[in-house]
Protein backbone atom coordinates (compact mmCIF):
# COMPACT_ATOMS: atom_id res chain seq x y z
CA UNK A 1 0.00 0.00 0.00
CA UNK A 2 1.04 3.76 -0.05
CA UNK A 3 0.08 6.67 0.44
CA UNK A 4 -2.34 8.67 -1.90
CA UNK A 5 -1.87 12.00 -4.29
CA UNK A 6 -4.83 12.74 -2.42
CA UNK A 7 -3.96 12.25 1.00
CA UNK A 8 -0.54 13.45 -0.11
CA UNK A 9 -2.09 16.78 -0.71
CA UNK A 10 -4.18 17.38 2.03
CA UNK A 11 -1.14 16.54 4.16
CA UNK A 12 0.82 19.49 2.91
CA UNK A 13 -2.60 21.91 2.90
CA UNK A 14 -2.84 21.01 6.69
CA UNK A 15 0.46 21.49 7.53
CA UNK A 16 0.63 24.92 5.59
CA UNK A 17 4.15 24.37 4.09
CA UNK A 18 5.84 24.06 7.30
CA UNK A 19 7.46 21.16 9.14
CA UNK A 20 4.81 19.73 11.84
CA UNK A 21 7.55 19.13 14.14
CA UNK A 22 10.10 22.28 14.03
CA UNK A 23 7.83 24.52 12.25
CA UNK A 24 10.57 24.93 9.78
CA UNK A 25 8.93 26.70 6.60
CA UNK A 26 9.71 24.74 3.50
CA UNK A 27 9.96 28.29 1.54
CA UNK A 28 13.43 28.91 4.02
CA UNK A 29 14.79 26.22 2.48
CA UNK A 30 14.19 25.79 -1.46
CA UNK A 31 17.02 23.27 -2.19
CA UNK A 32 15.18 20.53 -0.15
CA UNK A 33 11.83 18.62 -0.31
CA UNK A 34 9.78 18.54 2.81
CA UNK A 35 8.42 15.02 3.13
CA UNK A 36 4.74 13.33 4.00
CA UNK A 37 6.01 11.20 6.70
CA UNK A 38 4.52 8.62 8.78
CA UNK A 39 4.47 9.22 12.53
CA UNK A 40 3.92 5.59 13.66
CA UNK A 41 6.49 3.76 10.58
CA UNK A 42 4.56 1.12 8.61
CA UNK A 43 7.19 -1.39 10.42
CA UNK A 44 5.43 -0.58 13.42
CA UNK A 45 1.86 -1.10 12.20
CA UNK A 46 1.09 2.21 10.87
CA UNK A 47 -1.21 3.17 8.37
CA UNK A 48 -0.95 5.23 5.10
CA UNK A 49 -3.89 6.85 6.06
CA UNK A 50 -4.23 10.87 6.37
CA UNK A 51 -4.57 10.98 10.49
CA UNK A 52 -1.27 8.99 10.43
CA UNK A 53 0.79 11.31 7.83
CA UNK A 54 2.29 14.97 8.88
CA UNK A 55 4.61 16.72 6.85
CA UNK A 56 8.14 17.32 8.27
CA UNK A 57 11.37 18.82 6.97
CA UNK A 58 14.38 17.15 5.69
CA UNK A 59 16.18 17.08 8.94
CA UNK A 60 13.24 16.23 11.60
CA UNK A 61 12.49 13.43 8.96
CA UNK A 62 16.17 11.64 8.79
CA UNK A 63 16.70 12.11 12.82
CA UNK A 64 13.02 11.06 13.67
CA UNK A 65 13.35 7.78 11.24
CA UNK A 66 11.11 4.93 12.82
CA UNK A 67 11.46 5.94 16.23
CA UNK A 68 8.13 6.14 18.72
CA UNK A 69 10.01 6.80 21.90
CA UNK A 70 12.86 8.28 23.30
CA UNK A 71 14.29 9.38 26.70
CA UNK A 72 13.77 12.23 27.97
CA UNK A 73 16.99 14.10 27.94
CA UNK A 74 15.56 15.73 31.90
CA UNK A 75 15.99 12.58 33.36
CA UNK A 76 11.91 11.47 32.83
CA UNK A 77 12.69 8.29 31.49
CA UNK A 78 11.84 6.62 28.05
CA UNK A 79 8.97 9.35 26.65
CA UNK A 80 6.94 8.97 23.74
CA UNK A 81 7.89 11.52 20.94
CA UNK A 82 5.23 14.26 20.07
CA UNK A 83 2.38 13.30 17.99
CA UNK A 84 0.85 16.32 15.54
CA UNK A 85 -2.02 14.38 14.50
CA UNK A 86 -2.91 13.81 18.72
CA UNK A 87 -1.50 17.18 20.30
CA UNK A 88 -1.08 20.72 20.75
CA UNK A 89 2.31 22.12 19.22
CA UNK A 90 1.94 24.77 21.44
CA UNK A 91 1.33 22.69 24.31
CA UNK A 92 4.98 21.31 23.95
CA UNK A 93 7.14 23.80 22.35
CA UNK A 94 7.64 27.93 22.10
CA UNK A 95 10.57 29.25 20.20
CA UNK A 96 13.24 31.25 21.88
CA UNK A 97 15.62 33.05 20.68
CA UNK A 98 15.71 30.73 17.43
CA UNK A 99 15.82 27.80 19.62
CA UNK A 100 12.99 25.41 20.00
CA UNK A 101 12.25 24.81 23.91
CA UNK A 102 10.41 21.55 24.96
CA UNK A 103 7.80 22.62 27.50
CA UNK A 104 6.62 19.12 28.31
CA UNK A 105 8.20 15.44 28.35
CA UNK A 106 7.10 14.75 25.11
CA UNK A 107 8.41 18.11 23.40
CA UNK A 108 11.68 17.90 25.50
CA UNK A 109 12.28 14.33 23.87
CA UNK A 110 11.45 15.27 20.49
CA UNK A 111 13.39 18.23 20.43
CA UNK A 112 16.49 16.07 22.04
CA UNK A 113 15.60 13.49 19.21
CA UNK A 114 15.47 15.44 16.15
CA UNK A 115 18.08 17.93 16.71
CA UNK A 116 15.79 20.93 16.08
CA UNK A 117 18.33 23.16 17.84
CA UNK A 118 21.33 22.38 15.79
CA UNK A 119 23.13 25.88 15.04
CA UNK A 120 22.20 25.67 11.66
CA UNK A 121 18.63 24.94 12.27
CA UNK A 122 18.24 27.85 15.03
CA UNK A 123 20.96 30.08 12.75
CA UNK A 124 17.73 29.56 9.50
CA UNK A 125 15.08 30.11 12.18
CA UNK A 126 17.05 33.55 13.28
CA UNK A 127 16.99 34.58 9.74
CA UNK A 128 13.72 34.17 8.60
CA UNK A 129 11.90 34.94 11.82
CA UNK A 130 12.77 38.27 11.91
CA UNK A 131 12.04 39.14 7.88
Amino acid sequence: MSVSAADKRLVRERAGGRCEYCRMAETWEPFFSYHVEHIIARQHNGSDSADNLCLACHHCNAFKGPNLTSVDPDGQGVTKLFNPRAQTWTEHFRIESGRLIGLTPEGRTTVFLLQMNAAHRVELRLENMTN
